[in-house]
């Protein structure tokens, strides 16, 4: 991976396991790493300068060198449900991959681009930042494609 490769399309699902399904049958693609996120496992939690509360599941497959990543809100209140209210469900972001995304921070922000969400999940870390209205609804997010926890489950099993 070299810096400012995508590295990841998310959408937000309203159903996590029927989503996982569609795309395994209808597609073939997975298989799908689950993982449930929240406070109990998501490291410098912010969401809009103040400590996250929610929770969200998601899954994840590999499609040729890119992530693809559904996305469940389950509780709380994050930048997932901000783009809900506004555009329902569907695509949500793109992850650009930054070995130094403090580096890469200090850049977008002298280009007007501020975090709105941030934080890190094992070795993971990531930061949305605040690029819907400029981009259409597009949300870029950067991380550096750390390792993570294994999975809580996978589909199909």
């Amino acid at each position: 991976m070299k810096d400012g490769d995508i590295i990841q399309i998310a959408h937000l699902v309203e159903d996590l396991d029927a989503a996982m399904q569609h795309y395994w049958e209808a597609f073939n693609m997975g298989p799908w790493d689950v993982y449930t996120y929240g406070p109990h496992n998501v490291n410098q939690s912010i969401y809009r300068g103040q400590p996250a509360e929610h929770i969200y599941k998601i899954a994840v497959c590999w499609i040729n060198g890119i992530q693809m990543e559904l996305m469940q809100p389950v509780s709380g209140y994050s930048i997932y449900d901000e783009y809900i209210e506004k555009h329902g469900y569907g695509l949500h972001h793109l992850k650009l991959y930054f070995a130094d995304c403090e580096k890469a921070l200090e850049t977008y922000k002298a280009r007007g681009y501020d975090v709105v969400q941030s934080g890190n999940i094992g070795d993971d870390v990531f930061y949305y930042l605040d690029t819907e209205e400029r981009f259409q609804g597009a949300v870029i997010e950067i991380g550096n494609a750390g390792s993570i926890p294994e999975p809580e489950r996978r589909y199909p099993a």
